[in-house]
C-alpha cells in the first residue's frame, strides 16, 4: 500500500507548480563625493532690499505732513512766520469833537452824535425818559454802554424817523453802537462780538395778493 500513490500525488507529477524566480540582492550604493567646490562656498550674505520711489515719496508726503503739523499750535494758529498784529482803526471826529454815525433797524433811520459827557441823551429833542416811556426800549440804546462799561461818560443826541418806536430804539442803538468804535477804536471787537454793529436785516414780509396779510388768508366759507 505504500508504494501505491493517491490521486493528489499523481495531480502534482501531472501539473508541476513553476518555480518563483530568483530575486538578485541590491547593489550597494556608495555615496558620491562632494566636490571641493560647494565645500570651498562663501557663506550666505543678507539680502538686500532697493526702496522703490513710491515708499520714498510716500515717506516724504509723511515727513511734511508730520512737518506741517509741528508748525501748528494746539489752538489751530499758525506759527509759522511772524504774525499779523491787529490794525487799529483812526479815531473819526467831525470839527465839533463829535463822533457821527448812522444807524438802521426796520424803517428807522437814526442819526447820532456822541460826545465825552454825563451820559445824557436826547432823541429828537426829548430826554430818553420822555420819548421812550417804556423801560425795555431805553434798556435796548443802553446795553452798548453797559457791555463797554462806559455808563454816564457819554452824551448822545440823536435825530431818528420812520418805523415805529421798537424800529427806532433800534436804529440809535446802532448809531450809538458805530458812534462809539469811532469814537473810541480800541472798543470795536467788544461792540463787534456782541453783534451791535451788524444791522439787523428782519423786516416785514410784503402783503401778497389773495391773502388778508403775508401769510394770514382770508376766513374760509364753506357756502
Amino acid at each position: 500500500m505504500a508504494d501505491k500513490k493517491s490521486l493528489s500525488d499523481l495531480g502534482e507529477l501531472t501539473n508541476p507548480k513553476p518555480e518563483a524566480p530568483v530575486e538578485a540582492a541590491p547593489a550597494p550604493v556608495e555615496a558620491a563625493p562632494a566636490p571641493a567646490a560647494a565645500a570651498e562656498a562663501p557663506p550666505a550674505e543678507a539680502p538686500v532690499y532697493q526702496r522703490s520711489e513710491r515708499s520714498d515719496s510716500r515717506s516724504d508726503s509723511r515727513g511734511g505732513r508730520r512737518d506741517r503739523e509741528e508748525r501748528v499750535d494746539d489752538h489751530g494758529v499758525s506759527t509759522q512766520g511772524p504774525q499779523i498784529a491787529a490794525v487799529l482803526r483812526e479815531q473819526q471826529l467831525d470839527k465839533h469833537g463829535r463822533a457821527y454815525a448812522t444807524g438802521r433797524r426796520k424803517d428807522a433811520v437814526a442819526r447820532v452824535w456822541l460826545k465825552p459827557g454825563t451820559g445824557k441823551i436826547v432823541i429828537n429833542g426829548r430826554e430818553q425818559e420822555v420819548y421812550f416811556a417804556r423801560p425795555t426800549l431805553r434798556l435796548i440804546i443802553n446795553q452798548v454802554f453797559d457791555v463797554t462799561d462806559r455808563k454816564g461818560q457819554y452824551d448822545v443826541e440823536a435825530t431818528v424817523v420812520g418805523g415805529g418806536l421798537s424800529g427806532q430804539a433800534g436804529a440809535v442803538r446802532h448809531g450809538i453802537s458805530t458812534a462809539l468804535t469811532r469814537y473810541e477804536p480800541s472798543l470795536r471787537t467788544t461792540v463787534k462780538r456782541e453783534g451791535f454793529l451788524t444791522r439787523d436785516p428782519r423786516v416785514v414780509e410784503r402783503k401778497k395778493y389773495g391773502r388778508a396779510k403775508a401769510r394770514r388768508s382770508f376766513q374760509f366759507s364753506k357756502r
